[in-house]
């Protein structure tokens, strides 16, 4: 009984992986930020110093795509989003798997506001005032390091201009 148990399990497991790719529409899948810019950024809080790698997303289509379709981020990686100003931003959750938090920095790299998206969340989260970036990391990642509003984003300057 035990072996036809376990022959049951494997084959259900295999039908179920053979099936996922069907289970996430085409148009979808097809829609992943791939080979963008890293650049490593670095951000102060007091005498706490955060150091993180993000994807650049600076131009409207990787904007647009921002992180979804994606199933997890590696360790201290994000995306940092470039504008070409400042100005009020929100972003939503569309076919976004990974739970984020985003934080809204202005054109000198302070942290605006941070707010925690949950995935398939298509309301919109606002940036406390005008913003030129947006810096999605897994959610939680800010607050664990204690990093909050009026914080410092340094090495922006390596992730050049928006492009559109």
């Amino acid at each position: 009984m035990k072996i036809r148990l376990a022959r049951l399990y494997a084959f259900a497991s295999a039908i179920a992986l053979a099936l996922l790719p069907a289970l996430v529409p085409a148009e979808a899948a097809a829609q992943v930020n791939k080979n963008l810019p890293v650049v490593e950024l670095t951000i102060t809080q007091g005498a706490t110093t955060a150091k993180l790698k993000a994807e650049v997303a600076a131009d409207g289509n990787s904007r647009t795509i921002g992180l979804m379709n994606r199933f997890s981020l590696a360790p201290d990686s994000g995306m940092l989003f470039v504008f070409a100003r400042a100005e009020p931003l929100a972003f939503w959750m569309r076919n976004t798997y990974v739970p984020l938090s985003i934080a809204y920095l202005n054109d000198k790299g302070v942290i605006l506001n941070i707010l925690d998206m949950k995935p398939h969340d298509e309301s919109t989260h606002p940036s406390a005032g005008p913003a030129m970036y947006a810096l999605e990391m897994k959610q939680g990642w800010f607050k664990e390091r204690g990093i909050v509003a009026g914080a410092r984003i340094g090495g922006l300057d390596k992730a050049g201009r928006a492009k559109d």
